[in-house]
């Protein structure tokens, strides 16, 4: 739910930052997909803190070296988050980041289904969590 807040709030902080005195930051586009970029820095750095010990007990059971997949993820995150904002790398960002969030959902429902907990509550219900993974989706196809 956090990551909501973090992509709504940032998006509309941008946005008035750009009309306020940031000219980089001139349209709600450009703040969305800035948004967006500080969303994904911020569910990564979680692979690589005292979460990912929550995030391993996310992957599905029958996947090999969960470790290193949370690892892999949250390298890809990153590396989407950053190719967002460079123009250049914009569209390609996007669009490996739609098939990460694509491949990550079916451990969102494992876990949701396996009654996972993160930080001591349980994983985000599936009534939450599929909307919110479209919505993510459906975000970084609207700002490449």
């Amino acid at each position: 739910m956090a990551v909501l807040f973090v992509l709504f709030g940032s998006c509309l902080l941008f946005r008035l930052l750009g009309f306020a005195f940031v000219p980089a930051l001139d349209s709600w586009v450009v703040s969305a997909r800035v948004a967006l970029a500080t969303m994904f820095l911020f569910t990564a750095t979680s692979h690589f803190a005292p979460m990912k010990t929550n995030l391993i007990a996310m992957v599905p059971p029958a996947l090999p070296r969960p470790d290193v997949l949370v690892f892999l993820t949250g390298v890809a995150e990153l590396a989407g988050a950053v190719g967002l904002l460079i123009p250049s790398t914009t569209r390609s960002a996007a669009a490996g980041l739609i098939v990460l969030l694509a491949a990550m959902l079916p451990a969102n429902i494992s876990a949701a289904r396996r009654g996972v907990l993160l930080r001591g509550r349980p994983a985000t219900s599936l009534w939450l969590r599929v909307p919110m993974q479209l919505l993510f989706i459906a975000w970084a196809w609207a700002i490449r």
